[in-house]
């Protein structure tokens, strides 16, 4: 059987860690600067934490897919190491937060011998592959989109260490239907599945500053011809972007400094003359689980019944994707003996169970019960927050915290607020920019703030970017939205109904806390 990229680096890279570790050590010890050392651990998908002294490390996620055997290594080191935390990210990674020097070393060791790799994790290079989280099991789907998201994701593996460095990352997205729930069709490189099992391909998009939509390169592109697109953008991307001006090196800014037609003319250059050089043409053959359910059912606000008849999904939604450590072990110790269950991560935070027979499924609920978000208001996302990220402005996941015992103190109706969307800084890891509700960290009077977005959309064809109405006090944010909640709640209307109808009223109610003085 033919090795994988990842199978025949994972040795070169397990070899370059002491590089790495060696720089650690000396950024632990005072005498590497902070700055320095991003500059070398970033590869490594390792950054340092506002804390001068620990780091978190990042480990690659493929598609957010979480074998059982590398959800018990997580929940081992958990275990090993009790002031470790795991964070469920937008990026459907895990990122494990509070590392010294001994515990990266020992950890980031463990997992390459786990066959789990954080090489371009960060820096510059193309990082984890995000997919649909529930795709081969959703009912709707147009088609399987996972085995090809696996594809392109070993591929752009290829592209780390290249002599030429990419100027900024390079993410590559795969969504299965319009509901988008990866942002497939604004990242750098987008595959959107069709009814026709084919593919729309959109570029040159994303989140943060200057967000922009991508463009919709090409329709109905055939799934065995992935991979010249994937090379195709990261050539264009890697011979025409900003390598002077970090702010402007993205994707994003190619259509802008190229212009849209001078852009798609390299882009499509690029992609024949890769035609004619290399045969990237794909041949995947899939095979459908034989698990088979155990002829119960079950229902619950939390399952989801596949399509594979008799089995479910659990959704899995702890505040801010910050699982307690021994809830994580509990799930895992559950999961063990469970024939073909896996973990899937999606791009809010959210980790589904999957393939579960009803039996199962009423478990994996007893188990995570007391963890797990119970109405749509805690399915909010945040990023980690400033008083972890260097990059952060503000505690995101703080106000969030906060908003959350706001409401529940309020005893709102359990539709009277949306998922809302919270990020300490521009960068949008918190994607407050899709949400109908986003916070983003900000200054007012020079006081800790968040900026207020509103009307935002992910679904494919009505996609909109969020518009930033004004900025609220950190202390007023909760108390902003149980005010909304309650004035939803009089109207006797769930969130996504009054929205319709009401959807200038956010702005009104929002008013009287952006003017606070």
């Amino acid at each position: 059987m033919k090795q994988t990229i990842k199978e025949r680096r994972l040795g070169e890279w397990k070899k370059n860690l002491p590089t790495f570790w060696d720089a650690a050590k000396r950024y632990f010890d005072g005498d590497l600067p902070r700055k320095d050392f991003k500059g070398i651990s970033g590869g490594f998908g390792c950054y340092a934490q506002r804390a001068d002294d620990k780091v978190m490390l990042r480990l690659r996620m493929t598609a957010g897919r979480v074998p059982k055997d590398v959800f018990a290594f997580f929940a081992g080191i958990l275990k090993k190491y009790p002031g470790v935390g795991a964070h469920f990210t937008t990026c459907q990674s895990i990122q494990l937060h509070n590392l010294d020097y001994e515990k990266l070393v020992a950890i980031q060791k463990a997992a390459y011998d786990h066959g789990i790799i954080t090489m371009g994790g960060g820096g510059d290079n193309p990082r984890n592959v995000m997919c649909s989280p529930l795709t081969g099991i959703e009912q709707d789907e147009y088609f399987n989109v996972l085995p090809y998201a696996e594809a392109a994701a070993d591929y752009a593996l290829s592209f780390i260490g290249s002599p030429k460095k990419l100027p900024r990352k390079y993410k590559i997205v795969f969504s299965n239907s319009p509901r988008n729930e990866s942002h497939a069709t604004f990242h750098d490189l987008g595959f959107v599945a069709r009814s026709d099992h084919k593919f729309d391909v959109y570029a040159s998009g994303g989140l943060g500053p200057n967000a922009s939509m991508g463009l919709l390169m090409k329709k109905a592109v055939s799934p065995k011809d992935i991979l010249y697109y994937v090379y195709a953008q990261w050539k264009t991307f890697q011979e025409n972007g900003n390598f002077e001006n970090r702010g402007r090196a993205r994707s994003r800014y190619l259509p802008v400094t190229m212009g849209e037609e001078g852009y798609k003319k390299e882009f499509f250059k690029n992609l024949e003359e890769i035609r004619a050089k290399e045969d990237l043409t794909l041949s995947i053959r899939t095979s459908a689980s034989r698990k088979k359910g155990d002829g119960g059912t079950v229902e619950d606000r939390r399952v989801i019944p596949q399509k594979q008849e008799g089995l479910y999904t659990v959704k899995w939604h702890t505040a801010g994707g910050w699982p307690k450590n021994e809830d994580f072990i509990a799930v895992s110790e559950a999961i063990k003996p469970m024939r073909g269950v896996e973990i899937r991560l999606g791009s809010y935070e959210t980790a589904y169970i999957v393939n579960l027979t009803s039996s199962e499924a009423k478990e994996i609920l007893a188990v995570t019960e007391r963890s797990a978000a119970k109405i749509p208001f805690e399915y909010s996302v945040s990023c980690v927050g400033g008083t972890i990220c260097q990059q952060g402005i503000r505690d995101s996941h703080g106000v969030l915290e906060a908003s959350l015992a706001a409401v529940r103190e309020a005893k709102l109706p359990a539709d009277a607020l949306p998922l809302c969307h919270f990020s300490g800084c521009p960068s949008s890891c918190g994607t407050h920019q899709v949400g109908v509700i986003g916070f983003r960290g900000a200054a007012k009077n020079r006081e800790s703030a968040f900026s207020l977005f509103i009307g935002g959309s992910k679904e494919q064809g009505k996609e909109v970017f969020a518009k930033e109405i004004g900025s609220i006090y950190d202390r007023d944010v909760p108390k902003f939205l149980v005010t909304l909640g309650k004035t939803v709640a009089k109207s006797g209307k769930p969130f996504e109904a009054w929205w319709e109808a009401h959807a200038g009223e956010i702005e009104k109610i929002a008013r009287p806390f952006i003017e606070a003085e």
